[in-house]
């Protein structure tokens, strides 16, 4: 079966939603669940995303009330969770500190897309051990085929495959590479291969994930959180409209 994986801003539409995102994702039918950490310099992301984070933090969103949700669902919530976001929140937060919070919330993984593999390799990779996390990191269409693998054995959980080197929320980047994907798919990878970018509809979920273990939905899935009145039933539609 292949996994789809629901990506979502904390704190959009509103400050406290994020635990009821939380159980829609999963009782969508999502086997999977990334959180972004607002930032107010989301570098790598596309103008909606860059909304969400923008939104979240005028709602007051921080990571210490990110923390008092998790730990709300925590019972609740049995597919994986994982935090994304940019490395300056979580050095602020202290760097152990905010690995030991996440294993009290029920955080299973980390994707932290600026901290270099050196750095993992050194400083940070014992410490995410430490306190049973995972961490993913991202590989890209000019990522070689050396690079790809290496990058690959120093992730846990999965591999993240981003689709093109563009922003989150192309249109085009997931469904028009088919050279990488096969080339991704033909690499001995210990870890599941999971792509995102770009994927916005069913027919994109399929299209990559015959590639993949699965595909990884962010922009299309904010849009709904940020512009739809009615964002929690549409967005139960949407989910199982890709897992149909």
């Amino acid at each position: 079966m292949k996994k789809l994986n629901i990506y979502f801003t904390a704190g959009i539409p509103e400050a406290e939603d994020t635990a009821d995102i939380m159980k829609l994702i999963q009782d969508s039918g999502a086997e999977m669940m990334e959180i972004g950490m607002p930032y107010s310099d989301p570098v790598a992301d596309g103008p909606v995303i860059q909304q969400a984070h923008e939104r979240a933090l005028h709602n007051g969103m921080t990571l210490e009330k990110l923390f008092s949700q998790l730990k709300s669902v925590k019972d609740d919530i049995t597919i994986p969770v994982i935090l994304m976001g940019y490395i300056n929140p979580v050095l602020s937060f202290g760097f152990e500190r905010f690995c030991a919070a996440c294993a009290e919330s029920g955080v299973s993984g980390l994707i932290i897309p600026d901290l270099p593999p050196v750095e993992f390799e050194k400083n940070y990779g014992p410490v995410i051990r430490k306190y049973g996390l995972n961490f993913t990191f991202l590989v890209t269409p000019e990522t070689s085929s050396e690079r790809i693998l290496y990058l690959d054995s120093l992730s846990s959980g999965f591999l993240y495959a981003v689709s093109s080197s563009s922003t989150t929320g192309s249109q085009k980047a997931a469904v028009n590479n088919e050279d990488y994907l096969s080339k991704l798919a033909s690499l001995p990878l210990t870890n599941p291969l999971m792509i995102g970018f770009g994927i916005q509809s069913r027919q994109d979920f399929e299209r990559v994930t015959k590639y993949a273990d699965g595909g990884i939905i962010g922009t299309a899935f904010v849009n709904i959180l940020l512009h739809e009145t009615e964002w929690k039933e549409k967005a139960t539609r949407f989910i199982r409209s890709v897992k149909a």
